[in-house]
Protein backbone atom coordinates (compact mmCIF):
# COMPACT_ATOMS: atom_id res chain seq x y z
CA UNK A 1 0.00 0.00 0.00
CA UNK A 2 1.34 3.39 -0.94
CA UNK A 3 0.49 6.91 -1.97
CA UNK A 4 3.09 8.97 -3.81
CA UNK A 5 3.52 12.75 -4.05
CA UNK A 6 5.06 14.30 -7.14
CA UNK A 7 7.89 16.77 -6.45
CA UNK A 8 5.50 19.64 -7.29
CA UNK A 9 2.91 18.38 -4.78
CA UNK A 10 5.57 17.82 -2.10
CA UNK A 11 6.86 21.37 -2.54
CA UNK A 12 3.34 22.78 -2.28
CA UNK A 13 2.69 20.81 0.92
CA UNK A 14 5.95 22.12 2.40
CA UNK A 15 4.78 25.67 1.62
CA UNK A 16 1.40 25.08 3.30
CA UNK A 17 3.07 23.55 6.36
CA UNK A 18 5.55 26.43 6.64
CA UNK A 19 2.70 28.95 6.49
CA UNK A 20 -0.06 27.13 8.42
CA UNK A 21 1.74 24.47 10.48
CA UNK A 22 0.53 20.90 10.62
CA UNK A 23 2.14 17.48 10.79
CA UNK A 24 1.71 16.61 7.12
CA UNK A 25 -0.93 16.16 4.43
CA UNK A 26 -4.25 14.45 5.24
CA UNK A 27 -5.96 12.71 2.30
CA UNK A 28 -9.33 11.02 2.29
CA UNK A 29 -12.57 10.47 0.42
CA UNK A 30 -16.16 11.41 1.17
CA UNK A 31 -19.44 10.29 -0.33
CA UNK A 32 -20.71 13.03 -2.65
CA UNK A 33 -21.26 14.18 -6.21
CA UNK A 34 -22.82 12.53 -9.20
CA UNK A 35 -20.29 9.67 -9.30
CA UNK A 36 -20.26 8.77 -5.62
CA UNK A 37 -16.91 9.81 -4.09
CA UNK A 38 -14.80 12.96 -3.85
CA UNK A 39 -11.28 13.53 -2.57
CA UNK A 40 -10.58 15.46 0.61
CA UNK A 41 -7.25 17.25 1.09
CA UNK A 42 -6.19 19.12 4.22
CA UNK A 43 -3.25 19.64 6.52
CA UNK A 44 -2.96 16.92 9.15
CA UNK A 45 -2.97 18.54 12.58
CA UNK A 46 -3.14 15.22 14.44
CA UNK A 47 -2.70 11.53 13.73
CA UNK A 48 -5.27 9.06 15.01
CA UNK A 49 -4.36 5.48 15.99
CA UNK A 50 -6.39 4.11 13.04
CA UNK A 51 -4.67 6.40 10.49
CA UNK A 52 -2.13 5.02 8.05
CA UNK A 53 0.95 7.22 7.64
CA UNK A 54 3.29 7.25 4.66
CA UNK A 55 6.42 9.38 4.61
CA UNK A 56 8.04 10.79 1.51
CA UNK A 57 10.75 13.44 1.32
CA UNK A 58 10.15 14.34 4.96
CA UNK A 59 6.40 14.83 4.48
CA UNK A 60 3.88 12.68 6.30
CA UNK A 61 0.88 11.64 4.20
CA UNK A 62 -1.94 10.69 6.58
CA UNK A 63 -4.91 8.62 5.39
CA UNK A 64 -7.78 7.28 7.46
CA UNK A 65 -8.06 3.50 7.26
CA UNK A 66 -11.44 3.56 5.42
CA UNK A 67 -10.17 5.90 2.67
CA UNK A 68 -7.03 3.89 2.00
CA UNK A 69 -8.80 1.27 -0.12
CA UNK A 70 -9.94 4.08 -2.47
CA UNK A 71 -6.56 5.84 -2.57
CA UNK A 72 -4.03 3.01 -2.52
CA UNK A 73 -1.59 3.29 -5.42
CA UNK A 74 -2.47 6.92 -6.17
CA UNK A 75 -0.04 9.58 -7.27
CA UNK A 76 -0.89 13.08 -6.05
CA UNK A 77 0.23 16.03 -8.15
CA UNK A 78 -0.31 19.78 -7.80
CA UNK A 79 -1.36 21.66 -10.92
CA UNK A 80 -2.02 25.28 -11.82
CA UNK A 81 -4.60 25.61 -14.57
CA UNK A 82 -5.81 29.00 -15.69
CA UNK A 83 -6.64 31.07 -12.62
CA UNK A 84 -6.93 28.04 -10.31
CA UNK A 85 -4.64 25.50 -8.78
CA UNK A 86 -5.33 22.27 -6.93
CA UNK A 87 -4.15 18.81 -6.05
CA UNK A 88 -4.78 16.28 -8.81
CA UNK A 89 -5.09 12.53 -8.18
CA UNK A 90 -3.87 9.88 -10.60
CA UNK A 91 -5.76 7.00 -9.06
CA UNK A 92 -5.59 3.46 -10.48
CA UNK A 93 -8.74 2.49 -8.55
CA UNK A 94 -11.06 4.88 -10.42
CA UNK A 95 -13.36 3.31 -12.98
CA UNK A 96 -15.30 6.49 -13.91
CA UNK A 97 -15.17 10.21 -13.25
CA UNK A 98 -18.05 12.64 -13.53
CA UNK A 99 -18.00 15.23 -16.32
CA UNK A 100 -17.15 18.07 -13.94
CA UNK A 101 -14.19 16.14 -12.51
CA UNK A 102 -15.34 16.59 -8.90
CA UNK A 103 -16.29 13.00 -8.12
CA UNK A 104 -15.42 9.44 -9.10
CA UNK A 105 -16.51 5.81 -8.94
CA UNK A 106 -14.30 2.85 -8.04
CA UNK A 107 -14.56 -0.59 -9.59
Amino acid sequence: MAIELTPTAAERVRGFMKKDGGLGLRLGVKKTGCSGWAYTVDLANHIQPEDVVFEQDGIKVVVDHESLEFLDGSVVDFRSEGLGSNFHFINPNVSEECGCGESFTVA
